[in-house]
């Protein structure tokens, strides 16, 4: 994946982004303590068809910490002044893990923002973690933690390597703190929703179940054996779920618009 890489000012966070493709605007929203390259196997394949946008959020990759701490509220509220500085009125949003919950937020807050939502791999509330991760999350240390995730941080952050211990605690009380949503809360997503989960992934099942119970137009698909790195196990699979999954609204969009000329 050829690198297109810029930054842009927004909600104060100098925000380094990709762009890829043209054609309708959608953004990939990568993971907690991951980067753009997280979607290396999706960004080709949708930008076939889609303008894929690509945002690192604060003390991600190679975007800037800001001092405090870091929040799902706080990073929804930078993608929607991201969108905003970038001129884009309203974009398909496709997250993955903790940015499935990004994307989720906005959903709520700017539903004026967000044509359709993927959300993969996400849970609206910690207590949805299993007991597994729960327990991987609380004894790893900045040292300990996914070796890859930590590397790629200290080779790329503006911050340099020795900064990452800040970010990991800031991420570790996050994950074992936050979210902390409310199933009704969800009747404020109108937009069409796809949720996707692998069948052994990072939350339990039955809480990605009653995720897409509580959507008012949502969609369920959980991928046989697959973990929460579904992205890398299946990426076709993932890609053609995602393709289809959008392309109905823009068939939607078509035949609304023949009905329109055929009536005039």
């Amino acid at each position: 994946m050829s690198s297109k890489g810029r930054h842009i000012v927004a909600n104060g966070v100098n925000t380094y982004y990709e762009v890829h493709g043209d054609g309708e605007a959608l953004l990939l929203l990568h993971g907690g303590t991951d980067t753009v390259e997280c979607f290396r196997e999706q960004t080709p394949a949708l930008a076939k068809q889609f303008k894929v946008i690509l945002p690192e959020r604060r003390g991600h990759g190679r975007t800037a910490d800001v001092e405090g701490p870091i929040t799902y509220e706080l990073m929804a509220r930078d993608t929607a002044a991201f969108m905003e500085a970038l001129g884009i009125p309203a974009a398909h949003l496709v997250g993955w893990s903790d940015g499935a919950i990004v994307g989720m937020l906005v959903a709520m807050s700017r539903p004026d923002m967000v044509k359709k939502l993927v959300s993969i791999g996400g849970n609206f509330h910690f207590r949805g973690l299993t007991e597994r991760f729960e327990a991987y999350v609380r004894a790893a240390t900045a040292e300990t933690y996914f070796p890859p995730a930590v590397e790629m941080y200290k080779r790329i952050s503006p911050d340099g390597p020795e900064h990452w211990a800040v970010v990991w605690e800031k991420i570790k009380r996050l994950w074992l703190t936050e979210p902390q949503f409310a199933p009704q809360e969800f009747a404020r997503i109108v937009a069409p929703t796809l949720v996707m989960a692998g069948q052994n992934d990072i939350m339990t099942l039955e809480h990605t179940i009653e995720l897409f119970r509580a959507l008012p137009d949502g969609q369920l698909c959980v991928l046989p054996g697959a973990s929460h790195f579904l992205l890398h196990e299946k990426p076709e699979l993932v890609n053609r779920l995602i393709t289809d999954f959008l392309a109905v609204e823009q068939l939607h969009g078509q035949a609304d618009t023949a009905s329109a000329a055929s009536s005039q």
